[in-house]
């Protein structure tokens, strides 16, 4: 049996999806890039967003016209947030759809993928072995309690690179930020015991990762579900630096309510810890900070940023804000383009609000009209567009440490400083020199000779600091969408 693998929305997600390969490949079902090739397609969805569910109903649909073609394919397993959300709806509207897999339902994919008959409690394989399950019923998903957590990451068939990958250290979130949907799709806050984050470093140092990006709905609140004894974040990267073989450790998603001293001192004092720092912010309005219940107000926030920069040398800042959130004035806009020229964030990302019927601002009766809010999305681009080109002219004649992500010809590479987060950033383009034999996987000091829009270009200059070698299977192509937005 083989399978494709549709994996969409954020590296959380993502993981979710190496696990499920994992466990499908220990069953002997095989990843095949190719979607006409397989015997069964899984798309894992993300249902954060009204985009994303777009992307996700689209990539479920190009693969219900493949079923119906008369081609290989003669099941589609649909798994992920958008499950959770939607699972009876998709089973509805869309009988080419055979099994639902919500992310409480995850290591449930081998039934699902199999089309394991389920009666009751008891099913039958199709050689006609009875197994105990209680995934699912064919086209009937069982309730979703997202307060379900599977702790392990292990064995996971990654889709990316060996030289870097995503360590997830707590699920969930506790917050209940009046525009999102994530508690009700992940859940409250559950945190891994550190035990199990630091074998799961392990493994991952053991397959090749130099680079370790830590990941969790909200990072900065790690082990405050655990009990007052238990180790918060602090503790988790002081353990993590001192692993044999790790290089480099990114914190994301951090929340700025909750970022202590003690983590600015962990960060600070560590020898592996990135001096970056994802912090999304959303806005900087204390009225609309208040609508949005992000517990924080803009004074609090100026005063955390003035101090990561004061004491964490060279430290890189990266953001989100939403723009249009219901009810935002002009002024308030203003104010926040105003934040955005005069603060100089190294890394900016901004969304339009989102509205999300189940949510409390969803609920609003004042909403923007959607020309205004990419109108005010435009405004804070062209503001963060002119920060960084000054920014990374400034850069010129600098070194810095890069990481080599793949190669774009025989003598063209694309990788990443310590500025540069995977996926989410710009990225920094090096030529080798003459002679010099260059790879992905790769850490090297280079020297920053120009850019190109948001995007560095460096020259090496220096010799290799560490390198993974890379396998003829790495980096599978098995998780591209077949025909989404």
């Amino acid at each position: 049996m083989t399978v494709a693998f549709v994996s969409l929305g954020c590296p959380k997600n993502l993981v979710d999806s190496e696990k499920m390969l994992g466990l499908l490949a220990e069953q002997g079902i095989a990843p095949t890039p190719e979607p006409a090739d397989a015997d069964v397609i899984v798309i894992n969805t993300c249902g954060f967003l009204e985009a994303a569910k777009r992307e996700s109903l689209d990539a479920i649909a190009a693969a219900a016209r493949m079923k119906r073609a008369g081609g290989r394919t003669r099941r589609i397993v649909v798994a992920g947030c958008l499950a959770t959300r939607m699972g009876r709806e998709i089973l509805d509207h869309v009988p080419d759809v055979d099994a639902i897999v919500g992310v409480a339902q995850r290591d449930d994919i081998v039934a699902a993928v199999r089309g394991t008959q389920i009666d009751g409690e008891m099913g039958r394989r199709g050689d006609g072995e009875k197994r105990r399950s209680v995934s699912m019923s064919p086209r009937r998903p069982v309730p979703v309690s997202p307060r379900r957590f599977f702790p392990s990451d292990t064995a996971r068939l990654r889709l990316t690179p060996r030289h870097y990958a995503y360590l997830r250290i707590s699920e969930g979130c506790n917050r209940g930020c009046s525009f999102c949907t994530i508690p009700s799709i992940r859940g409250p806050l559950r945190s891994k015991p550190i035990g199990q984050i630091v074998a799961e470093a392990r493994e991952l140092i053991a397959d090749g990762a130099l680079e370790l990006n830590l990941i969790g709905q909200d990072t900065t609140s790690y082990g405050s579900d655990l009990g007052a004894a238990a180790p918060r974040l602090p503790a988790l990267l002081r353990r993590l630096d001192r692993l044999p073989g790790v290089h480099w450790l990114r914190l994301l998603y951090a929340y700025p309510s909750d970022f202590s001293d003690e983590i600015i001192e962990a960060i600070a004092g560590s020898r592996h810890v990135l001096p970056y720092i994802d912090l999304p912010l959303q806005h900087i309005n204390d009225r609309i900070l208040g609508l949005m219940r992000r517990r924080v107000t803009r004074a609090r926030t100026e005063s955390l940023l003035e101090k990561l920069r004061a004491r964490i040398p060279g430290v890189t800042l990266r953001t989100t804000f939403i723009t249009g959130f219901p009810g935002e004035t002009d002024a308030e806009h203003r104010e926040l383009l105003r934040f955005v020229e005069d603060f100089g964030f190294d890394m900016l990302g901004v969304f339009s609000y989102s509205l999300e019927a189940s949510t409390a601002a969803g609920r609003r009766t004042d909403q923007i009209p959607e020309p205004v809010m990419q109108a005010r999305r435009d405004e804070l681009m062209a503001a963060q567009q002119q920060v960084v080109h000054r920014r990374n002219a400034g850069l010129i004649g600098e070194t810095a440490t890069l990481l080599i992500d793949r190669a774009v010809g025989d003598s063209l590479f694309v990788g990443r400083t310590v500025r540069q987060a995977p996926e989410v950033d710009s990225v920094t383009a090096l030529r080798a020199t003459p002679g010099r034999t260059l790879r992905p996987g790769q850490l090297l000091p280079v020297r920053i000779s120009g850019y190109r829009g948001y995007d560095l270009v460096a020259e090496p200059a220096g010799e290799c600091l560490a390198e993974t070698r890379q396998l003829p299977g790495d980096l599978m192509p098995i998780y591209q969408p077949m025909g989404g937005s």
